[in-house]
């Protein structure tokens, strides 16, 4: 019987030192290879991956994920043992739907960060923190893991530029900031310096009023709480606006703009994709599919161009 938990380990191990993180995957391979011992099986074969991927009252998209961690595991073996049996593409159907983008309008960011600053009136950094921090996602079209990550020394508001680490597949990129968007940091960290002053605090940007580094379920549980304030959410809804879409808003509007004014969207997409540090310039163009009011842009541009042919 093979050692499959620590074959499993020198894979994502290998993975990982490529840039992936790996961070979903490992637990269900760690579960599959105990599942491999546990039918002492000497080899990976479609049965046992498509027996364990179903598991017990799994959806379709939950064993099909599953099934996608084995596939790369198996393709990864199979150069050590070429009897493994890789689990064909579209043995689970099934395609993921992506959330559809909502777009802010410009009122409903300026009342999300105006009833951030009514927060915690008592507490002098606690309400700046998601003011500012809400405000950066609007207006630079970063994830938030980006913002949550950034440290001190990765805020350079002399040069106006920010430097995001280890981002998705290990990338690492500059965010060039606004005059304004300087300003707002700058008097955070004003703000930052004298609460924390003769305190022992962590080096992040955006910290919590002990001087931790900030955590993501307090940061999306005082959006959800500000977006019932100001009506982006019912009082019981437990589905709507996210913070991922302010990324999506910047990417947008971007565009849009670029239509708008005369600018050809092919000539700089690759330079937005950059920007917003995707991988694929394939995710900036899906962009296109997901609002309508791009894919009227990009229709007129399109009948434009085919008038000055004819």
């Amino acid at each position: 019987m093979n050692a499959w938990p620590e074959a499993v380990q020198d894979y994502i191990a290998l993975r990982r030192s490529l840039g992936f993180k790996f961070k979903n995957a490992e637990p269900d391979l760690a579960d599959f290879s105990r599942f491999l011992n546990g039918h002492s099986a000497d080899r990976i074969t479609v049965s046992l991956a498509l027996k364990w991927a179903r598991g017990s009252s799994l959806t379709l998209q939950r064993s099909a994920q599953r099934l996608s961690f084995v596939r790369g595991f198996a393709r990864h073996r199979r150069a050590i043992d070429p009897r493994t049996e890789i689990p064909p593409v579209g043995l689970l159907p099934f395609r993921p739907q992506r959330a559809r983008p909502y777009l802010y309008s410009d009122s409903e960011i300026r009342d999300l960060l105006m009833a951030a600053l009514r927060l915690s009136l008592d507490d002098a950094l606690r309400r700046w923190v998601f003011h500012t921090l809400y405000g950066l996602l609007a207006i630079s079209g970063m994830r938030i893991g980006e913002a949550m990550q950034l440290r001190l020394g990765d805020v350079d508001l002399k040069a106006g530029v920010l430097t995001i680490r280890g981002a998705k597949f290990g990338q690492s990129r500059l965010v060039p900031l606004h005059v304004s968007t300087k300003r707002a940091l700058l008097a955070y960290r004003a703000r930052r310096s004298r609460y924390l002053a003769g305190r022992q605090a962590s080096d992040y940007f955006f910290v919590s009023k002990r001087g931790n580094r900030l955590m993501g379920s307090e940061v999306h549980r005082v959006f959800y709480k500000l977006s019932r304030q100001i009506g982006l959410r019912g009082p019981t809804d437990s589905h709507g606006p996210r913070l991922h879409d302010f990324r999506h808003r910047f990417a947008v509007e971007t565009l849009i703009r670029w239509y708008r004014n005369g600018v050809d969207p092919e000539r700089r997409i690759q330079v937005l994709s950059t920007y917003l540090g995707h991988i694929h310039v394939a995710d900036t163009y899906w962009y296109l599919t997901a609002c309508p009011a791009l894919m009227g842009s990009a229709v007129k541009r399109l009948e434009k161009r085919w008038s000055g042919l004819s």
